[in-house]
């Protein structure tokens, strides 16, 4: 039975998880997205977010927290430079993991995860589309609704037209 296990092992001891998960880490800041299993891409998603969230707040002691769980000097600048200045105002939800399908060798389901505000295919699809306005429920007399500006023609009334002069026929 696997009462009150909270997380996958991964078939692996601690010290090889824990540098697994780090190595992993490093590679998704660094690379913006890597391609795993679904079982590693889930156990990622729980590694790396916290320190995303941590690099928001850009302190010593921040920084040296996020370290001792990288080991990279160089992923840990660019968590900190990059990364942390996109996702400032994103209130969690940093990864998004991708089924793929099945690997070919082993049969092992494929996943890619991806850091969200890097994906620049659906961030230029996203511009274009309009925000919709969101219907409230009553009671709610506090929420507001936030939408983008949408501008709005104005009917204009057609000008009446000069009356023709006719021409004489004499």
């Amino acid at each position: 039975m696997r009462h009150r296990k909270s997380f996958n092992h991964l078939g692996r001891t601690s010290s090889h998880r824990k540098a697994m998960l780090s190595n992993m880490a490093t590679s998704l800041i660094m690379h913006k997205r890597i391609t795993t299993t679904v079982a590693k891409a889930k156990e990622l998603r729980s590694y790396v977010e916290p320190l995303i969230t941590r690099s928001k707040d850009d302190t010593t002691h921040s920084r040296r927290t996020v370290f001792s769980l990288l080991q990279d000097k160089a992923a840990v600048a660019e968590l900190f430079r990059e990364v942390a200045a996109k996702v400032g105002e994103r209130p969690g939800g940093y990864t998004r993991v991708i089924k793929l399908g099945k690997r070919l060798g082993d049969n092992a389901d494929m996943a890619m995860i991806e850091l969200v505000d890097f994906n620049e295919l659906l961030l230029s699809e996203k511009s274009g589309v309009k925000a919709k306005a969101t219907r409230r429920r009553r009671g709610s007399k506090t929420a507001t609704t936030t939408t983008a500006p949408v501008a709005e023609k104005k009917a204009e009334a057609p000008k009446p037209e000069a009356p023709a002069e006719e021409e004489k026929s004499e």
